[in-house]
């Protein structure tokens, strides 16, 4: 067993279950968490998440029983999902704040006040954020190449289906009309490369 593609399977199964599952407990009660504030949102929160990746990890031999060996296909493949994902990250953060990645503004509107960002990757897509995670986990998958971390990344882009609707939901509440005229122009994952007409 090649220990590289065994922890990064290792870390895909444990991670990313308890990181989806937090903004699915955030976004439906959005309201209450801000009453309560970022600081105390991420404690109460956080702290039931990261104990659920304990078992997780006690369950890791029988999870991680089936893997699939090394391919140069998928690695070569892997590589390339990442540079996609890591020219996507630069990009965006060119027009998006760290704050706003980790949803200070949906915590604390007040607080953090943002605009609503339409330039850059955000006039191609409007979940490049998404679509990047979406592609280095895939990409992290392809290396490890084990049963496990690909069910874990297809509940993880089911998941991210519904999360997206419920940001939707928030973003329309604070942007209002100017939210709407941008959601109906631009897609919501799969990028736009052509200019609108």
């Amino acid at each position: 067993m090649d220990p590289v593609r065994y922890y990064l399977a290792l870390i895909l199964m444990v991670l990313l279950p308890p990181m989806i599952l937090f903004w699915i407990v955030i976004h439906p009660l959005i309201h209450f968490w801000r009453r309560l504030g970022p600081n105390r949102t991420y404690l109460l929160v956080g702290t039931p998440i990261v104990i659920l990746m304990v078992p997780i990890f006690q369950q890791r031999n029988q999870l991680l029983s089936v893997e699939f060996g090394t391919s140069n296909w998928l690695l070569a493949l892997g590589v390339l999902c990442l540079i996609a994902a890591s020219r996507m990250r630069q990009l965006q953060h060119r027009h998006m704040s760290n704050r706003v990645l980790i949803g200070l503004p949906e915590l604390a509107p007040q607080r953090y006040p943002v605009r609503l960002v339409t330039s850059g990757p955000y006039a191609r897509v409007c979940n490049p954020r998404y679509v990047e995670l979406a592609l280095s986990i895939f990409a992290f998958c392809l290396v490890a190449n084990y049963l496990t971390p690909y069910l874990v990344c297809a509940l993880w882009v089911a998941a991210i289906y519904f999360i997206v609707l419920l940001e939707e939901r928030e973003l329309l509440e604070r942007f209002g009309e100017e939210y709407e005229t941008y959601r109906h122009q631009v897609p919501r994952f799969i990028p736009r490369f052509k200019r609108p007409t």
